[in-house]
């Protein structure tokens, strides 16, 4: 079954924007996925096809109303589930990229202006996503970065089995640096070991690399890493003691 997205928003026009290029516009030519993208002003019921209002306790810009963008909602469900893109939403891990490209497909709800009423989240089964913390002109943006990363991971869209897997997120952890030819430029040098040939010691400098990596650059993953990974055996702590 061919994996299928739906996108509403109020510019159709941006999509498949870059989702029509490179590995995902291929997919989406070859079929091995689709993508709808509807204007959640076809469910306005005012001949100015209104979907926005003023915020309620007053304030600056508009608010998406609720009635209209479930009615939105309403009209493409297909069993995929619905998620907004929102700051308000939790961050968008790989582990929910993997848990969305294994389903039928995604709906996906662009948000604009200063957001959208909360009673619709109250009202219907609507899961809340953001891509980090910063703000951005719509969700259009930010449902084409959720789309790329699921639709990487369909079966077929990758030339290698092993190219998603290997990758800075899936292990919990930052991907090691990588090199390629020449192997002397500006005077820095590929690291000798992956010149070596020996492979046990290449993987070995890689999953260093990565640790330290992580450390330094992603405190945060580290420590979930870490605390996942659990307290080390007894005598590797009484080794540690005495070194």
């Amino acid at each position: 079954m061919t994996w299928a997205a739906t996108v509403l928003t109020l510019y159709p026009e941006m999509f498949p924007g870059t989702l029509g290029h490179s590995l995902a516009g291929r997919a989406l030519a070859d079929g091995l996925w689709s993508l709808s993208a509807r204007n959640i002003r076809d469910w306005a019921t005012d001949k100015h096809r209104s979907v926005d209002d003023t915020p309620a306790g007053g304030g600056p810009g508009m608010v998406l109303r609720a009635d209209v963008v479930a009615a939105a909602v309403d009209g493409v469900a297909n069993g995929t589930p619905v998620v907004a893109l929102t700051p308000r939403g939790v961050p968008l891990t790989q582990a929910r990229v993997r848990a969305l490209a294994a389903g039928r497909g995604v709906t996906l709800l662009c948000g604009r202006f200063e957001g959208f009423d909360e009673r619709l989240f109250e009202a219907r089964a609507i899961e809340q996503l953001c891509i980090g913390d910063y703000i951005l002109s719509g969700g259009e943006v930010a449902a084409t970065v959720l789309l790329d990363a699921c639709v990487r991971l369909l079966p077929g869209v990758m030339g290698a089995a092993l190219s998603g897997v290997d990758e800075s997120f899936e292990t919990g952890l930052l991907e090691h640096p990588h090199y390629t030819r020449p192997p002397v430029w500006e005077g820095l040098a590929i690291p000798e070991v992956l010149r070596s040939g020996d492979h046990a010691k290449i993987a070995a400098w890689r999953s260093e690399r990565s640790e330290q990596d992580t450390r330094l650059r992603r405190p945060d993953l580290w420590q979930r890493h870490s605390d996942a990974a659990g307290p080390p055996p007894s005598g590797a702590r009484r080794q540690k003691k005495e070194e």
